[in-house]
């Protein structure tokens, strides 16, 4: 692969690449998953199918994508500096290989969180002020994951970071911005998102378990060990699965268990994890948890609002 920069110019199709690379497209898919949910679980509201506000919808959208983005930059640039990325299985790191310098990878997160603030400050002015602190609450969680002088990320509370800000919050706050409040629905379906969202999560940080011991990084899966850290990943997928059901009852909507498809591709992950799979076998788990979190997010809108 070229360097971003060749002989003082910029190499455009290569950077372009590079970026894109570092921006980590492929966790996309299951960051729109909560803003799904939750936008349907407002929508339908006590039995009946409520206006959607489409601008709202779209701007939680923005908020969601811009902030995994912008996570995604914060711990490339975290983990390069820190030296965490040195010795990587998983996907390219910008800083981790030197390709793209520190500095511009960090003006990338901040760009992110910018994009992110905005969308979440006009949110905020149509629907409600307090929303302003729950978005700075995210973008300062959202950094000090990995950055700042003693990131919880490397104390093994990421998965936590990532059930309430990629789970609770994401959901129920995309389900309150469409003005209707935040139901029994709505949580059931943000725990759900969270599981899977935190199974994600755990699953890299069970291929990275070596790398990680050689470093100052203590995940979740280093606390628990190789083996309890796979029952873990299990046990959330399969919970996030069974909370189907009560959803199905409550709403009286049996088409929400057409969100059972994301058992598909979960079942093969969990089959692979519980193998003992290791290195670069567990990337083909973490696209298949991803696309399970999507599936799980679309049918259940489907179904909520059929």
């Amino acid at each position: 692969m070229k360097t971003l920069e060749s002989k003082g110019n910029i190499d455009l199709p290569s950077a372009a690449s590079l970026w894109l690379k570092g921006a980590r497209l492929r966790t996309l898919p299951a960051a729109m998953a909560p803003v799904l949910a939750g936008t349907a679980s407002g929508i339908y509201n006590h039995g009946g199918i409520q206006k959607i506000f489409v601008g709202r919808f779209l701007l939680a959208a923005v908020v969601a994508l811009s902030l995994q983005v912008g996570v995604n930059f914060a711990n490339d640039y975290s983990d390069g500096i820190r030296g965490t990325d040195k010795d990587r299985v998983g996907p390219l790191r910008l800083v981790g290989s030197g390709l793209v310098k520190p500095k511009k990878v960090l003006l990338a997160a901040g760009i992110c969180a910018l994009v992110a603030m905005g969308a979440g400050l006009v949110l905020a002015i149509v629907v409600s002020w307090w929303l302003v602190a729950v978005g700075a609450f995210s973008v300062l969680a959202a950094w000090t994951y990995t950055g700042g002088p003693k990131p919880y990320g490397y104390l093994g509370l990421g998965e936590v970071f990532v059930f309430v800000f990629f789970g609770l919050v994401a959901t129920l706050g995309s389900q309150y911005v469409q003005g209707h409040g935040i139901t029994g629905t709505g949580i059931a379906a943000s725990i759900s998102i969270g599981f899977l969202a935190c199974a994600i999560l755990l699953t890299n940080n069970i291929r990275d378990i070596k790398g990680d011991l050689g470093s100052s990084k203590k995940t979740l899966a280093i606390f628990l060990g190789d083996f309890k850290a796979r029952i873990l990943y299990s046990t959330m997928c399969i919970l996030a699965l069974l909370l189907l059901i009560p959803i199905a009852i409550v709403t009286k909507r049996p088409l929400t268990l057409m969100a059972l498809v994301s058992a598909v591709p979960i079942i093969r992950a969990v089959q692979i994890v519980l193998k003992g799979a290791k290195g670069p076998a567990l990337i083909s788990v973490l696209q298949k948890t991803s696309l399970a979190e999507l599936l799980f997010g679309l049918f259940l809108t489907i179904g909520l609002l059929i």
